[in-house]
């Protein structure tokens, strides 16, 4: 696509992914209204139950804490924006907001998918050698963890945006420019400008491959070590509570990385916008919403604490 003589480095994004629809507005406006609402309540809650009870002051709740306050980072960076332009005729965002929103969606969510490689780590440690486990996994260590998460983050951020920055986008005649997505992701900006994006398309796949593919190996051979470490368990019992402790975490890694290898790690010709937008609402919506459920239904101290906050007596744990 060549561009043409009125194309912008900074035009207006009309973000059209629920334009078409065959839901009412009104109807998605409270669906994701309450999706929002029960998501910050869920994490607000898990991370006040850590804080206040002593019982959770340990690495891996430590792990989750930072977790949930990613994951409302990643709701508020994008739902809010979407509940707004569901009830608007003109879903605009300029282009300086709509970086701005790249920018932050990117680094909370390249933060989430290290720190559930971290937690990983913890769990390997916790079942394959428990008995450092309160030495090697010490809170200094998974603050260093968090912060170097944050880091790279912030890094891989910053030379997506900085490959963002020299395209051109070719609007109507008001400089408006279709994107026919609900928040500003990487697919949709690249496919709508005019410029040659085969730098960004490489950074894709080389740079946020590689950014993929380290945690994932790391998740990998965990689990191998710790599956191999439960089949020698001598009693059954042993083996479904070490099973348990891994459930929910893997969980997590099924929702948020099966939607981010859908998304950003297929080739453009295979892409279905409609597909990518089912993607983004689990990676977006979904995956934050289900943190705080999957950990506390399954996790007998956060129960127990959730309990004794709210004065319901004690719960064995």
């Amino acid at each position: 696509m060549s561009c043409a003589a009125n194309a912008s480095h900074s035009p207006v994004f009309l973000l059209l992914g629920f334009s078409r629809a065959s839901v009412s507005h009104t109807l998605l406006f409270f669906l994701f209204l309450a999706i929002y609402l029960t998501t910050i309540l869920g994490n607000v809650t898990l991370v006040l139950l850590i804080s206040r009870d002593s019982r959770l002051h340990s690495p891996m709740y430590y792990l989750l804490r930072g977790l949930s306050v990613i994951d409302m980072g990643l709701s508020t960076v994008t739902l809010p924006q979407l509940l707004a332009h569901l009830v608007s005729d003109y879903p605009a965002i300029p282009a300086a907001r709509c970086l701005a929103q790249f920018f932050f969606f990117y680094a909370f969510g390249v933060t989430d998918t290290l720190v559930i490689a971290v937690m990983a780590l913890d769990r390997y440690v916790a079942i394959c050698d428990p008995l450092h486990y309160a030495l090697v996994m010490n809170r200094q260590l998974c603050a260093c963890l968090l912060a170097l998460s944050w880091v790279v983050s912030i890094v891989h951020t910053i030379l997506h945006v900085g490959l963002l920055l020299p395209l051109l986008w070719a609007g109507d005649t008001r400089g408006n420019v279709d994107l026919p997505h609900f928040f500003c992701d990487h697919r949709p900006l690249l496919r709508a400008s005019c410029s040659d994006t085969h730098s960004n398309e490489l950074a894709i796949f080389l740079e946020g491959g590689f950014l993929m593919l380290g945690p994932c190996i790391l998740i990998i051979l965990s689990y191998v070590r710790i599956g191999a470490t439960i089949l020698r368990l001598p009693s059954a019992a042993g083996r479904r509570r070490a099973v348990s402790t891994c459930g929910s975490h893997l969980t997590m890694v099924g929702f948020l990385y099966g939607t981010i290898i859908w998304v950003y790690f297929q080739p453009p010709s295979q892409n279905s916008q409609h597909q990518d937008m089912v993607a983004s609402v689990m990676y977006t919506a979904v995956t934050p919403l289900a943190n705080p459920f999957v950990y506390s239904l399954r996790n007998k101290d956060v129960k127990g604490a959730l309990c004794r906050l709210l004065g319901w007596g004690r719960v064995d744990s």
